[in-house]
């Protein structure tokens, strides 16, 4: 009887963790270049009564034997890297990827980290920085004066000076990896290389395995409100059933010990 108590409780661990995945999806529901998390569940061990096969005579075998589990953890929680829905904003420095790929931007610490969040600003020296203050990497820096700014969407960015000149000022660069959804999550819309990522790997915007950068543009978060209400019910019901298992566990036990 006391296995169902402890195996009904890792279910309700697993639940804990699963709401606390959602709703962090949910609390970034509006932060751009957010994606969402998904998590994955394990079985745990079985406990082996009759093993699968095992004889049941001289001639018969057991056809499926006898194993009890011992409840659910949680293995993983992945990172969703779908495309998240544009939106317009028609800012020069607001530049959207429409694909495959990363912005590079440096700390004040020289920690090299990667975002979808295209929302860039201009610094004190017309370097264009993120709202955080971080660099965006190549460096670009724009000309006293410039009076609007372009990029196209391999990754060319020209100023019209204030004579009407257009000046080409930089180039835009992408870092992908062959698995996005290894990299550490640090805040801030940030990530970091990990072992599991494998080693960025630069281009050019529009190159082949790299997506395109649109200007005046945003990503929106991917993730769905609706899916993720629908996952928090689901959640919220497991967590309440193997609540009544520990209940009735509790009862049986009750039971037992008044048997004289």
């Amino acid at each position: 009887m006391l296995k169902s108590l402890s195996t009904a409780a890792t279910g309700m661990t697993a639940q804990e963790r699963q709401l606390e995945v959602i709703s962090n999806n949910l609390a970034n529901a509006a932060t751009t270049g957010f994606k969402k998390s998904r998590s994955e569940f394990q079985d745990l061990m079985y406990q082996t009564h009759t093993a699968p096969g095992a004889a049941t005579s001289a001639t018969t075998q057991n056809p499926t034997g006898v194993q009890v589990g011992t409840g659910a953890k949680v293995v993983a929680t992945t990172k969703e890297f779908e495309q998240g829905s544009p939106q317009v904003t028609s800012r020069d420095l607001d530049f959207m990827v429409a694909g495959e790929g990363f912005f590079s931007v440096q700390k004040p610490n020289g920690d090299v980290m990667f975002t979808r969040n295209g929302s860039f600003r201009l610094d004190n020296e017309g370097r264009v920085v993120t709202s955080q203050g971080y660099l965006l990497l190549p460096e670009v820096s724009v000309p006293p004066g410039a009076k609007t700014l372009s990029i196209s969407p391999d990754g060319q960015i020209t100023a019209q000076l204030g004579n009407n000149e257009v000046q080409n000022i930089g180039q835009v660069q992408l870092t992908r990896f062959i698995n996005p959804s290894g990299l550490d999550s640090v805040g801030e819309s940030l990530y970091t290389v990990s072992v599991a990522s494998g080693e960025p790997v630069p281009g050019n915007p529009s190159d082949e395995g790299f997506g395109s950068v649109q200007q005046g543009m945003l990503e929106a978060s991917n993730v769905s409100p609706m899916e993720e209400m629908t996952s928090m019910i689901r959640a919220q019901r497991t967590y309440e059933m193997n609540s009544k298992v520990i209940s009735t566990s509790d009862q049986m036990l009750q039971t037992l010990s008044g048997l004289r």
